[in-house]
């Protein structure tokens, strides 16, 4: 494995073009080529905001009942917090390293080399999660309109292919077609919305559900889960936001970047977080705060009417009519491949960064000549969810194999990724403590990231320990072992970096300190 001289500089202060010197190979992503929008088209289809809604929260009701739209206010608050010191340190690294160039430059190269190879592989197998759930809902709705049962198989590999090819492109075809995407679920939503409101829901549009205080007070969940009730309800709010954090990949794509970063971040936490709120509230309201626990509970046990597979569309059927309920259906699948499709991009850009920096094969950080795409580490990206999927058909090769993949692969990586981002406002912390003194403030880059960063550590404990309740899945070895998966995977980073500290020296001061100065 080469060094990654003629890459271009490893460390802060570097040149703008990556061309090399011999081989004349492009190492260069395609800077200014995105716009504030497309920023949000690429990050904010991470949280694909309608399956947020379909698949969380019926979560958030079996924890916290009629309270759910009260864990997203909680969850709005504490990502928003959360953003305060992670924008500030955007600023300052700027680099499509994200989450593992923060943790080098604030916590030292060990667990830089750590978070990197932790945090690629979490964005790897979500889009494999997601892939999983965009082919199940694929089938099901064909299956509904056609009469035709296409094996999910099918639509697996069928999107996986179309994500391999669209990586080859320039990052704005992307961007568009995310953007189409999230315009339609976010149209959808918001006449459901609309038309409940306007309505006044079963009995009266009240405020109750949107007050913290009553997210405890939910009887058949306490129950069920005990003391762990609410927090299963927290757990399914702070889930919707997984991708919010994805803006600093950007980064070096994106026009102005210092400036974008801080406002795409912010845009897309508190945005998402009016949406769900309100959303959620209108899913409350439709049902009536005393039916709704009973219709997510029909849902789970399979007992909706007319054989619906969620909760939404009976509401969507009797506030706007079936038209809305078909939208429904269909957004579901375009959602879910526009979140599959931001998660690939995302690990596809830390595989680049760890190839421009050296510390994996310099072949990953070969951009497309024309396109300025990273489509080496693309490529890579794609074998490995293919070799994912591949086992999961060999362990189940029924209809129910896109919800297995999508379900265990969600549980497996949410919780080490916001275990990262606790990780990530220590080293917010200690870097401008330590090393950026003049661009120190107590409550930007010190409490801003301690409470933020005890709440996703909160939310992560949570998912972990009530982590086989949530995927219904007591005897399935992969979600028992989900701890150690994530710890192993985090040692091996952190074993390579010694390696490179103790026989290779330049290799690893590079591990996530490449900066762009120039942008």
């Amino acid at each position: 494995m080469e060094s990654g001289a003629g890459v271009g500089a490893r460390a802060e202060g570097v040149e703008a073009e990556f061309v090399d010197a011999d081989s004349g190979q492009h190492y260069a992503l395609a800077s200014n080529s995105l716009s504030l929008p497309q920023v949000l088209f690429c990050i904010v289809t991470g949280a694909a905001p309608i399956a947020a809604m379909l698949f969380n929260v019926p979560v958030t009701v079996i924890g916290s009942g009629y309270a759910s739209p009260a864990t997203f206010i909680v969850a709005t608050i504490s990502l928003t917090v959360f953003s305060v010191g992670y924008i500030e340190m955007a600023r300052r690294v700027t680099a499509a390293g994200g989450f593992y160039s923060f943790v080098s430059h604030g916590l030292g190269q060990v667990l830089g080399m750590g978070t990197a190879l932790l945090i690629t592989f979490c964005y790897v197998f979500f889009s494999a999660a997601v892939i999983g759930v965009t082919s199940y809902f694929a089938n099901g709705t064909v299956n509904d309109w056609l009469g035709v049962d296409i094996p999910v198989w099918v639509f697996m590999f069928g999107t996986l292919a179309i994500m391999a090819a669209l990586a080859w492109f320039h990052i704005e075809l992307t961007a568009k077609i995310l953007g189409v995407f999230l315009l339609t679920e976010l149209a959808g939503l918001l006449v459901f919305g609309v038309a409940v409101l306007v309505q006044g829901g079963d009995s009266g549009i009240g405020l109750t559900p949107l007050s913290p205080f009553e997210i405890n007070d939910n009887p058949n969940a306490i129950a069920a889960f005990g003391v762990a009730a609410a927090g299963i309800g927290l757990f399914g709010a702070f889930w919707s936001w997984v991708g919010f954090e994805m803006a600093p990949n950007y980064a070096e794509e994106s026009r102005q970047p210092k400036r974008i970063m801080a406002s795409a971040t912010y845009i897309s936490v508190i945005g998402l977080g009016l949406l769900y709120t309100f959303i959620s509230w209108m899913f409350v309201e439709g049902w009536g705060t005393n039916a709704v626990g009973q219709a997510v509970g029909d849902q789970f046990a399979g007992k909706l009417p007319h054989g619906y597979a969620s909760a939404f569309y009976p509401l969507t059927d009797e506030y706007f009519g079936s038209l809305l309920t078909w939208a429904f259906e269909l957004l579901i699948i375009t959602g879910s491949f526009a979140c599959q499709l931001a998660f690939f991009n995302t690990a596809s850009r830390y595989f680049y960064s760890m190839g421009r920096e050296g510390v994996l094969p310099k072949a990953l950080a070969k951009t497309h000549p024309k396109h300025h795409s990273p489509y080496i580490a693309a490529m890579v990206v794609t074998a490995i969810v293919g070799v994912y999927v591949l086992c999961f058909q060999w362990y189940d090769s029924t209809t129910a194999l896109g919800s297995t993949v999508g379900a265990l692969a969600i549980l497996g990586t949410w919780s080490p990724l916001l275990s990262v981002q606790a990780l990530v406002s220590v080293a917010i912390i200690v870097y401008f403590w330590t090393k950026a003194r003049d661009g120190f403030h107590w409550w930007k880059t010190l409490v801003a990231p301690i409470l933020g960063g005890a709440s996703c550590a909160f939310v992560a404990y949570l998912m972990l320990h009530n982590r086989e309740a949530l995927a219904a899945a007591n005897d399935v070895l992969f979600i028992t072992l989900i701890p150690v998966i994530a710890l192993a995977i985090f040692v091996v980073g952190c074993g390579l970096a010694l390696y490179y500290r103790s026989r290779d020296v330049e290799r690893y001061s590079a591990i996530g300190r490449f900066v762009r100065e120039d942008i």
